[in-house]
């Protein structure tokens, strides 16, 4: 979407399905909401519709007040918000209303499961899309010619789809940057005491059984050491003791599941614990480099750049902007 669209942006709507999950949704208005209160003025405005109108009950058994959605005329961008049993709670009318709205050319967007009622009425085909990693790998199967990412959120052309929990808050920060500016994205950010905005790029996080199913049960406990000893990281060998196998099967059952060996898995989880501390919190190189079991920053900075392509100082230095203005 170019940054011109990206600007026009003013009024909001957005269709909570029943069960949605309020955090999502609430996450994404209260961007907005902070972004009129800072600025002093109606930046922006948002409606809540419904098919048929009336209360919509979340997941949690809260509910919120929506409009008929035929009594909305004109919208900038609709966004469907998804939640618990999402197959079962978007009805053909869901499907119709968002179909209604494509026709007229408005952005759609999606947050958490809302996602699936846009592919299943044919409107993201030929697009990119996030969706909350659950439902990741079934949805790739069931709309083949849609493109699903495991980034936290992602905006092509007219859609803006989003993944749940708190990443809304990073995609509406996002999204409104082009017309509010970075200084008040950071002031939004320090008000919701965020540290660090995250970017499209950000995947999402997914838990390693959900990417592995029923993989051994002595991965899991492999892994489980190596994330309690990051700053002293375990030898291959004690590793393989503690699990109570060969170094021999060790090796085997990484390569098997994750395609890498125990080393260089386990210098991954390190590097990651240290880009979250980088950009997360003030610790100084050498403290995140000791703390993340490097025995030099030189050894670490050369780690870090082979794997997210920058110098950490670089990094952080970019980083920095964004939060001096918080």
């Amino acid at each position: 979407m170019s940054p011109d669209r990206l600007a026009s942006l003013s009024h909001f709507v957005f269709m909570p399905l029943p069960n949605f999950t309020l955090i999502a949704f609430s996450n994404a208005i209260e961007v907005l909401r902070m972004a009129n209160h800072l600025g002093g003025e109606t930046l922006y405005r948002w409606t809540l519709v419904s098919p048929e109108g009336g209360p919509v009950h979340a997941s949690n058994g809260l509910s919120v007040e929506t409009r008929h959605a035929d009594e909305v005329v004109s919208a900038d961008i609709v966004f469907v918000c998804g939640g618990t049993n999402v197959r079962r709670e978007t009805s053909a009318q869901h499907l119709s209303t968002l179909r209604r709205f494509s026709r007229s050319g408005t952005v759609l967007g999606s947050l958490c499961t809302g996602t699936y009622a846009l592919a299943r009425a044919g409107l993201l085909s030929g697009y990119a899309c996030a969706i909350h990693w659950e439902n990741l790998s079934a949805l790739k199967e069931e709309f083949p010619q849609t493109r699903f990412l495991k980034e936290l959120f992602v905006i092509d052309r007219d859609r803006v789809t989003c993944t749940g929990g708190v990443a809304p808050l990073d995609m509406m920060l996002n999204l409104i940057s082009a017309r509010v500016g970075s200084a008040r994205i950071a002031q939004i950010a320090g008000q919701f005491i965020i540290e660090h905005v995250r970017e499209a790029s950000a995947q999402q996080r997914m838990p390693l059984i959900a990417r592995l199913g029923s993989a051994n049960k002595s991965l899991f406990e492999v892994i489980a050491l190596m994330e309690s000893n990051i700053e002293e990281p375990l030898s291959r060998e004690e590793l393989a003791r503690l699990a109570g196998m060969s170094q021999r099967q060790l090796q085997r059952l990484f390569r098997e599941h994750l395609g890498m060996t125990p080393t260089h898995y386990y210098l991954t989880l390190r590097l990651r614990r240290s880009r979250e501390l980088l950009l997360q919190t003030n610790m100084s190189i050498m403290h995140i480099t000791m703390a993340c079991g490097f025995q030099s920053a030189c050894h670490f900075s050369k780690s870090y750049r082979d794997a997210f392509g920058a110098a950490p100082t670089r990094e952080r230095r970019q980083a920095a902007p964004l939060e001096a203005q918080v």
